[in-house]
Formats: structure tokens, C-alpha cells, sequence
């Protein structure tokens, strides 16, 4: 990258400016740039249409980040999480802040990002311990300065695993319902799980839990990240692939006994899952 992230005399970083391989960039989660800091004096950077996303967190001091359109207080151990292709600011307070920060990116960080928001992830959190958030930066920081020649493969693990660690602690769909309801979506996603290979409609599963069809569709989502119906078809590709695997039961068969008794249907949807089809499936194995 041309010009570091963090700069200008206002701060004092530690950094490394990281060149990811064209390996990297095409098929990994690579590092753009990392490093610590401590503000000298208060100060505003704003940036635009970066092709990165950014993570830091406050370790101590506070300040304040501008991101679409909301100004949000940051204090020791919170953490900000952010698309750069966005506008955004970030601003020390008299409290002069000391932060460790990571810019990365990946060809499926949009995906990745749009998940997180899609389950209430915000640009803000805040954390009760940042100890494993700072192992996960000092280990990015001492795998970039290395000679290690599988550093690409090192630093993608450590991103993914920063991922991890944002989105647990960040994702809270349960606040979109109460808690009878949490329950309530246990007790069906339980029972989709055994009930999956039989016709199951909406209207008769909101019926049976007593529960309306477009709030369940709503707060199943949100909960699990994914449609009552698609939550379906996986469950019922997942046992045709261990019949696929384990049996010698032919394909019509199979797709009878998993919910799905159209073959030229269940076709379809294995191959719209998986990428091949039934039977190209079988012989890989």
C-alpha cells in the first residue's frame, strides 16, 4: 500500500506495512496493514474509499468514530469493526488513546461483512477482556515481520480467526425477540431436525408452535442466519449425502426418503447445494 493507514505526526505507531502475494490476495484473507499507536495530541483522520476493512481496538485513553452518519464514544476495550470503502473518522479525545489496529481484506469479505451486519453485527462493541484480541494482533504483527515462507497461509488463519472472535462477541439477534420466544425457536429447530424428510409448510409448522408464519420467518433468521426453507433443503441434502456415501440405495430412493420425492427436483437442489449432482457425488467417493 502507498501511504500507511495510520499516519502523520499526531501519532506515535509501531507498524507494518504488509504486501500480501498475488496467492494471497486471490484466495486468502491477507494483511494490508497492522500496528499499535498512541495519540500525541487530540486530532481527527478522516478517510474514504478504502478497498479494506478495519478492526482496532482501545486500550486505553478514548475518542470518538464517525461511520455512516453516527458518531460513536469509544473508551478502553471497545472495539470498532468497519467497511473503509465508507466514509469515516476517527477522533482522540484530551484522554489521548493508545490503540492496536489491523486493515485486511479477502475476496470474500463482502460476503463475510454483509453476514455480520445481516445479524446485528455494529460497527461498535464492547468487550469485558481484550486479552485475546491483543494475542491475535501481536501473533499478525510478529507473523508479518517473519521470514516464515508460509506467512500468507499463518496470517489468513489469524484473520479468520479474529472473525471468529468479532462475531461472537458482537452478534446479539436475541435482542430482536424475547426470551420466550428464543425457547420457542429451540423447540422448532429441534424439531425440523427430526422431522426434516417429511412435507413441512410454514403455515402448518406457525400452526403448530402457535406462533405467525412471518415473525417465525423473521426471528428464525435472525437467530440462525438462514430461511426456514433453506434450513430444510441443507438438513435434507446432508442426509442424502450420507445415504449417497453409505448405501446402496439409488438416487430416486434417496431423495424419496430425505423429503424429496421429485428426482428431477432433488437433482436440482443437490446440485444447487453442492455443485454436482447426486451421482457425480456418489462416484467422488
Amino acid at each position: 500500500m502507498e501511504n500507511a493507514l495510520f499516519a502523520g505526526d499526531m501519532v506515535s505507531p509501531t507498524r507494518i506495512i504488509y504486501t500480501p502475494s498475488e496467492f494471497a490476495r486471490s484466495s486468502l484473507l491477507y494483511l494490508q496493514e497492522t500496528g499499535e499507536l498512541k495519540a500525541q495530541r487530540p486530532h481527527t483522520k478522516s478517510r474514504s474509499g478504502l478497498d479494506s476493512y478495519l478492526f482496532f481496538i482501545v486500550l486505553s485513553g478514548s475518542g470518538e468514530l464517525w461511520y455512516n452518519d453516527t458518531t460513536y464514544q469509544l473508551t478502553q476495550n471497545y472495539c470498532i469493526f468497519i467497511d473503509c470503502k465508507q466514509p469515516y473518522a476517527h477522533i482522540t479525545s484530551d484522554d489521548l488513546w493508545k490503540l492496536k489496529w489491523v486493515h485486511f481484506n479477502g475476496q470474500s469479505m463482502t460476503d463475510i461483512y454483509g453476514k455480520y451486519v445481516s445479524r446485528g453485527g455494529q460497527p461498535v462493541f464492547s468487550i469485558e477482556k481484550a486479552e485475546r484480541y491483543v494475542d491475535l494482533l501481536d501473533d499478525l504483527f510478529k507473523i508479518a515481520s517473519s521470514d516464515d515462507y508460509i506467512r500468507d497461509m499463518k496470517i489468513n488463519e489469524k484473520l479468520s480467526s479474529l472473525l471468529t472472535l468479532i462475531m461472537s462477541n458482537s452478534w446479539n439477534p436475541g435482542k430482536a425477540y424475547s426470551a420466550p420466544k428464543r425457547s420457542e425457536l429451540s423447540a422448532i429447530k429441534s424439531w425440523l431436525d427430526e422431522n426434516y424428510n417429511k412435507k413441512i409448510s410454514l403455515k402448518e409448522l406457525s400452526k403448530q408452535f402457535y406462533i405467525d408464519k412471518f415473525y417465525l420467518s423473521k426471528i428464525f433468521k435472525e437467530k440462525y442466519g438462514i430461511t426456514i426453507n433453506a434450513y430444510i433443503s441443507r438438513k435434507r441434502i446432508t442426509a442424502a449425502k450420507q445415504l449417497l456415501r453409505f448405501s446402496d440405495k439409488t438416487i430416486e430412493q434417496i431423495g424419496a426418503e430425505v423429503g424429496i420425492p421429485d428426482t428431477n427436483y432433488f437433482t436440482r437442489l443437490f446440485r444447487k447445494i453442492e455443485g454436482i449432482t447426486p451421482g457425480e457425488y456418489r462416484k467422488l467417493w
